[in-house]
């Protein structure tokens, strides 16, 4: 039996399978992990950590996007 819980992304609910590492959310939703800086409970994480990082309901991730420019 799968077991859900809910966690905020950029604030807002995300249901989670509790099978799911941060890089399996990552993926999930179409973000690519090498463009992208995610803080998880106001941490930010090493991306060696994403395969590791498993979640507890109500966690909180903010996912913030790395663009060039000039």
């Amino acid at each position: 039996m799968q077991s859900y819980f809910t966690i905020f992304i950029n604030g807002q609910p995300f249901n989670c399978d509790s099978s799911m590492c941060l890089s399996d959310v990552l993926k999930y939703l179409n973000i690519d992990i090498n463009k992208v800086i995610v803080e998880y409970n106001n941490y930010i994480v090493n991306k060696i950590q994403f395969d590791n990082l498993y979640f507890k309901d109500e966690d909180s991730i903010e996912v913030i996007s790395i663009v060039g420019g000039g």
